[in-house]
């Protein structure tokens, strides 16, 4: 684990819609996968409407806290009244929320047909002599300090360049240990005359709170800017990583202009055992996507109305949550203008060269990760109306069985050992009557 989180996050603007469902999903909710199936899987939330954003980045750091440092190229200078700390458990709401999910519906008695039950809705002088020094030393660089401040736990700097190597060599005096190759992926941001949101652990308003991890931190800013630049962040890494970004917005659905944006697989009947292990269903799934789809697209997880859900896997944030997640623009706890993109990416430097660009679309149509298991009824069948129900149903598991092992690339003969195939009843027809008849 490297002892400095660079994380780059910028500018993006997210579309959403509203929308009375026609899509109708019927059934019970009964699991979600949600983030915590990815080891460090980064969360942003990006709430915006018109050219005003508010950016809220979640720290899934594992370290001293002494060490974290968090650099985020911005496009307009940030004021301390701009930066603020925010609720975990916002980001942990939304998670839930737009989270894929799996639903299961029953199938009734077929001698007594009653179709499927509708679904349950269920984060001093010598003092200035030094700060004297330091600013020369910073001039020397081309680094100017715009401002400093303190927010929470957080010592924050605004910074500006002229020249990459400058603000490298800046950086690693004052303590962060920027890794080999930044200072060429710096230099796009310092052209484009963009500032530098430098943050670190204020140890000492650390220990006075009582949280017990850091805090995500939200910056509130105007730009026509809408792109998410993630380059530099590539840098620490030479794995894959996965983001998932959630896009709040007042008009429809946002998608990449630069890379393709593809829905995950959806609505699909997987075998009844996959409720045990849903999670590792959804990650096999979503990396064997990944791979068919060349390994650079973004996946939409959900595209929703937060007015409501079907099924949910939690409840829609209320009025207080919604502003908790940066959402400033509803006016009323009556507003009902707010529509939610969840577009989960797994990048990494060789399939993702460029830094994502979005772009608004009126799209307003309604999606969701969503799986299902239909459980048959193993009840006695005593009518001629159903002795043909045993039957459909062993060719339906069997094509649930072949549809999983084309999901994840498991091996269909371990699939259908673990298959609980309804049994065929035996014929109690007397032998005369189908004589007769």
């Amino acid at each position: 684990m490297k002892k400095y989180l660079i994380i780059i996050a910028c500018f993006l603007t997210f579309l959403f819609c509203f929308q009375a469902s026609a899509l109708a999903f019927c059934g019970f909710y009964v699991a979600k996968a949600d983030s915590k199936l990815y080891n460090q899987a980064s969360q942003v939330i990006l709430a915006r409407n018109g050219e005003k954003t508010v950016l809220t980045m979640a720290n899934d750091y594992q370290g001293n806290v002494k060490d974290f440092a968090l650099i985020v190229p911005v496009p307009v200078p940030i004021k301390e009244d701009q930066v603020n700390v925010g609720n975990p458990k916002i980001l942990e709401r939304l998670d839930a929320f737009s989270a894929p999910r799996l639903v299961e519906y029953f199938d009734s008695d077929p001698c007594q047909p009653i179709g499927y039950m509708d679904a349950i809705p269920s984060a001093a002088r010598s003092n200035e002599m030094t700060q004297g020094r330091r600013q020369e030393k910073n001039q020397s660089f081309g680094v100017t300090v715009e401002s400093k401040f303190t927010v929470g736990e957080y010592d924050i700097l605004i910074l500006s360049a002229k020249e990459s190597n400058g603000l490298e060599k800046w950086l690693i005096r004052e303590g962060y240990n920027i890794p080999k190759g930044a200072s060429e992926l710096l230099q796009p941001y310092i052209k484009q005359q963009m500032k530098f949101f430098v943050a670190k652990v204020n140890l000492t308003e650390l220990a006075k709170s009582d949280f017990q991890s850091l805090r995500p931190l939200m910056i509130a800013y105007e730009s026509p800017k809408f792109m998410l630049p993630i380059r530099l962040g590539m840098v620490n890494s030479q794995k894959e990583q996965d983001l998932i970004v959630y896009l709040l917005s007042s008009k429809g659905e946002t998608e990449l202009t630069n890379y393709r944006t593809v829905k995950v697989p959806s609505d699909v009947d997987i075998p009844e055992f996959v409720q045990q292990e849903f999670s590792g269903f959804y990650k096999s799934m979503f990396s064997r996507s990944h791979e068919k789809e060349g390994r650079k697209v973004a996946f939409l997880e959900y595209a929703w109305n937060m007015a409501n859900c079907d099924p949910c896997s939690a409840e829609p944030l209320n009025p207080d949550e919604l502003r908790q997640a940066g959402v400033f623009w509803q006016n009323s706890p009556y507003d009902n203008n707010l529509f939610i993109t969840r577009l989960h990416i797994r990048y990494d430097k060789a399939h993702f060269p460029e830094d994502l660009k979005f772009q608004n679309t009126a799209n307003q149509q309604l999606f969701q990760g969503r799986y299902v298991i239909r459980r048959p009824f193993r009840g006695n069948i005593s009518c001629d109306a159903g002795k043909n129900y045993p039957q459909q149903v062993r060719q339906r598991q069997q094509k649930e069985a072949q549809t999983l092992a084309n999901l994840t690339n498991w091996k269909l003969i371990d699939i259908e050992k673990r298959i609980n195939f309804l049994e065929t009843q035996t014929e109690n027809t007397p032998w005369w009557r189908k004589l007769w008849q």
